[in-house]
Formats: C-alpha cells, structure tokens, sequence
C-alpha cells in the first residue's frame, strides 16, 4: 500500500507541476520581457527588434532589446533565470563556437530552442581597392599572394569566420582572419579598407554595397538568392561550397515547456506578419518560425557537418 500511495503522490506531483507550469505560461508575462542579442547594426539587431515590437504588442507588455558584444549575449542567457522573461536571438555562432574554441556552456544542455527565425546567405565583399571583381578573380589573387589579404570576422564559428574558412580550404587560398569583437567593428573595418574581405549578410553590408564603400562579388547559398537579387553563387566558381546563416531564439535552460511552446507559438506570429516578412527580405533574410524541434534538429545537424569539415580541412579549434 506504500507503494502505491508513493506513486500515487508521485503522480500527482507531476500533476501539480504540470498545471503550474501552463499557469505560468497563462499569465505569461507579466512584466518586461528583455531579448538579448548582439551588437547594433548587426543582421540579429533588426531582426530581435522586429520581434520585441510584434511582441510587445502581443504581450500587452514591453519588450525590449539588450545589445551585447560577441559570446557575452549568451553568456548572459545562460546566467539568466529560466523564467522566460530573458529570450537570446542569435545566430549560428551559439552551436558551432564549441567546436572551433573553449566556451563556457554547452549549446546542447545550457539553452532551449525556442524556434528558428531567419534564415539567409551572406554575401562575399571586397574593398573597392582590391583589384577583383569576380570569386575567380579572388581566388586567382589570393593563390598570387599567399597570406597576403585578410577577412575580418566576428566570434568563431559567426558566419563571416565559417564562410571564410571553408573558402579558404575549398579554394586552397590562405586568406588570413583578422578578429573582432562582433560583426559590426569587422563591417567598419572592411569599410575602411583595413581588412580586404568580408563575408557578411546583405543586410549587413547591402548599404555600403549600394554607395560603393564596398564591392559584392557572391553570395554564399548554393544557388542564386532573391535575397540578392543579380549576384551570383560562390558555388558557380567553387563548386558545393554553401554556407547560410540560421537565426534563432533561445531561453535558458529547465525553461518550462509551456513557456518555451507559447514563446515559439508568438514569435512565429509575429514572424508571418507580413510586413515584418517584408522588412527581413529587405534587410537579406527570409523570416521562418516552426516548431522548436526543428531549430534543436539543424544545430545537431550543422555541428557534425560543421565538425566533419574542420576536421577534413585541418582546421584546429583554438
């Protein structure tokens, strides 16, 4: 009879936490909910904007954006209570910076996928003053001057680090990285002719593109982009090299189910508005939204492939 009165307890304990857990996402929130995301300017910037305004309106409650610099946005979620009411927008750097570097967290067991939000190829830039203007041309170049020309870059594993790298070992070049902090300084940098390449989004570098303050030469999708209208595939001179950039959003983890399902539930809303779909086509990204499984299934999946290439390139983690 113990027994079956421990069970019973057990049960409905779960019972009990059960329908907390769904309260809690009912009265959900209550109070300002922050989205912490990288620097302004960033391609994340825009888009965790969208989405704290969408929200905002959604909630009845005021949703605002926390800029931080690099590997400090997630540090910051990782700290953060698993109450929902702290959200992380990133990109691929989250899940792919363990393999390239020591961090301080575990993309698989220290955050919850909430639901991917964009996703979009970045776009392969020069200095005007290089004198290149096709991928053929750059790779010619580069294999000219061995470790002479330098990309800037954000974190390890960002997009312009991953796409830079795995053009390098496509190619056979050795393009040197120069790093910063965040993608926002390497785009200023490029601008002023202190790096000669970037790999960055359009939204990101389309404006310095368009006033010449920089050159597109691809974009890095396996095929031609609507997101860039007129520029050719990298692959069409590389064959096979892809390289897009998914966005999402994130809670900490032991995030009660409930609250990460309303969190996905809201921010694909807001995310199939159309005039926010719009914005992000504008901006050099296609808006998603979808279950979090989906999310939690391309970070495993652009780990082992991400992992397979580093390893097949002699790339070291550092």
């Amino acid at each position: 009879m113990t027994s079956t009165l421990a069970i019973g307890t057990a049960a409905a304990a779960v019972v009990l936490l059960g329908g907390m857990s769904m309260a809690s996402a009912q009265n959900y929130p209550s109070r300002t909910v922050r989205i912490i995301t990288t620097e302004p300017g960033a391609s994340a910037d825009l888009a965790a904007r969208l989405i704290a305004h969408g929200l905002s309106i959604r909630f009845g409650q005021q949703v605002i954006v926390d800029n931080r610099g690099g590997m400090l946005a997630i540090e910051a979620l990782v700290r953060a209570p698993s109450d929902g009411y702290t959200i992380l927008f990133y990109g691929s750097g989250l899940w792919l910076s363990p393999i390239m570097q020591h961090t301080n967290y575990d993309p698989l067991k220290d955050v919850v996928p909430i639901t991917t939000a964009t996703s979009s190829p970045a776009v392969l830039t020069v200095h005007p003053s290089l004198p290149v203007k096709s991928v053929k041309e750059l790779i010619a170049l580069a294999k000219a001057r061995p470790g002479a020309l330098n990309y800037g870059s954000g974190g390890l594993g960002s997009t312009p680090h991953l796409g830079a790298e795995i053009f390098n070992s496509m190619a056979g070049v050795n393009i040197v990285r120069i790093g910063f902090k965040g993608t926002g300084p390497a785009v200023n940098s490029a601008v002023g002719g202190e790096v000669q390449v970037l790999f960055a989004t359009n939204g990101t570098v389309g404006p310095f593109v368009r006033i010449g303050k920089l050159r597109a030469l691809a974009v890095t999708s396996l095929r031609p982009s609507a997101v860039v209208p007129g520029l050719p595939a990298v692959a069409a001179d590389l064959p096979g090299y892809e390289v897009v950039q998914l966005q999402g959003t994130f809670a900490p983890a032991k995030t009660p189910v409930a609250l990460v399902e309303r969190l996905q539930q809201e921010i694909t809303a807001v995310l199939n508005q159309p005039d926010v779909k719009e914005r992000l086509l504008t901006s050099g990204s296609e808006a998603i939204g979808g279950p979090s499984e989906a999310l939690a299934q391309s970070m495993r999946s652009e780990m082992a492939r991400v992992g397979k290439i580093m390893k097949d390139a002699g790339i070291k983690p550092e």
